[in-house]
């Protein structure tokens, strides 16, 4: 008998996948805890291993397709089980409505709910439509006759996106043309990291109260340091020092004078919850968009050894093999654009985090030092935060000891 595969929870609050590629076709035969396909969550991709054993009746979406939590990703059967025909739509719907009822003789004591039968709006899906009874149900809700559409999925099956596009095709929508009013365009899918992203932003934008303080920094004395230790890093610990983990020391010590940088709101309790631990998270350029991973109990751990798991969660960031829980559990966030050859920006928040740092590049500049003027290296720093847990004056003063860490970095043997 087939067995619906559910598309599971995979918890860290994940909802729904992008179909990345299918590792099987309908028709093979696979075992059970085979890898079936690939599917990009909000952050990762992560390979489906089928929960059964037998022929793959049906593959229900195609590649690039959206599957939610709980829809069935696919079917597994019995060698040589044929897929199960949906049942039609049926031509009424029951509809629950509140009416008053009363009989005879009585009067009635409260309004009671009632079933009701009422026109179905959308057309009954004709024989021979290869959909399934979500699709199906869908198609009813939206007032599309299937049997107008042109499915895209396995074997010619309808799949959502046909829907929506049959939809928008009804309604004039714009969404297959080459060209706008001013010249040829080009469509891309929302799609993957790049989804997950733009909904994490507008969250962040909609529900913090968002303000960048800026500052210079001169970096002379930490280019001497870096320079110094960079080859007994490479050579006895194995490891490429860039600026970056001296940068992680600097922060967590400024973090320490200054806690409401590492906290968060409770929205329900409507208290401010203060971290008494240092997770920083350090955002990552992918092909696919920005992964922003994070270093746990980043305060316990000396510079080699965060440069090592930097590397680490860099390469699999960028392999899109990383761990979803290596994404979660930040307390204050990085942004390097310095490495691009920025200078400022206004970086958002990984929300729920209070704050993050961003970092333009290194460069020379003039400045007044002892009373002369002379070349020094300069970095400029930019700091979003949520106005709602700090004022700017502990933003400010966040960065000034931020600055002091960084100009004089022998003062962090006395924060280790």
């Amino acid at each position: 008998m087939a067995k619906d595969f559910r598309f599971p929870d995979l918890g860290e609050g994940v909802t729904e996948g992008e179909i990345k590629k299918w590792l099987v076709k309908e028709g093979d035969e696979v075992k059970k805890d085979q890898s079936i396909a690939e599917v990009e969550t909000d952050k990762a991709v992560v390979e489906m291993p089928s929960p059964y054993s037998g022929k793959v009746v049906s593959l229900n979406f195609p590649e690039g397709g959206i599957v939610k939590v709980g829809e069935v990703l696919a079917t597994i059967g019995e060698a040589g089980e044929a897929p199960a025909k949906a049942p039609e739509a049926p031509t009424e719907t029951p509809v629950k409505v509140k009416e008053s009822v009363s009989v005879v003789g009585e009067l009635p004591e409260s309004d009671e709910e009632v079933i009701v039968s009422r026109p179905s709006p959308a057309v009954a899906a004709p024989s021979g439509v290869q959909a399934t009874p979500a699709v199906r149900k869908m198609a009813k809700d939206m007032g599309v006759d299937l049997g107008s559409v042109k499915g895209t999925g396995p074997q010619g099956r309808i799949v959502e996106e046909d829907l929506r596009g049959a939809k928008g095709e009804e309604a004039g929508a714009r969404t297959k043309a080459k060209f706008d009013l001013y010249g040829w365009i080009d469509r891309k899918p929302l799609r993957g990291i790049r989804r997950s992203t733009a909904r994490h932003m507008i969250e962040a934008q909609t529900k913090a109260a968002l303000v960048t303080t800026m500052e210079v920094v001169d970096v002379t004395d930490l280019v001497a340091l870096r320079d110094n230790i960079k080859v007994y890093a490479q050579e006895v610990k194995g490891v490429k020092l860039t600026y970056l983990p001296l940068i992680m020391k600097a922060v967590i010590a400024a973090l320490r004078k200054n806690p409401y940088l590492n906290s968060s709101m409770d929205e329900e309790a409507e208290e401010i919850v203060i971290k008494k631990y240092y997770n920083l998270g350090i955002a990552v350029a992918t092909e696919d968009g920005l992964l922003v991973p994070v270093i746990k109990a980043a305060d316990q751990k000396d510079i080699f050894a965060l440069a090592q798991e930097l590397k680490d969660l860099t390469e699999a960031a960028a392999s899109r093999t990383i761990d979803l829980a290596d994404l979660k559990g930040g307390t204050f966030s990085i942004t390097n654009y310095g490495v691009f050859g920025g200078t400022y920006a206004t970086p958002i928040p990984n929300y729920p985090e209070a704050a993050i740092l961003g970092t333009g590049r290194i460069q020379d500049a003039p400045l007044v030092v002892n009373g002369e003027v002379a070349i020094r290296k300069i970095m400029h720093l930019s700091l979003t935060f949520d106005h709602r847990l700090m004022d700017g004056a502990q933003a400010a003063t966040f960065l000034t000891d931020l600055s002091k860490y960084l100009e004089s970095p022998e003062l962090l043997l006395l924060n280790p």
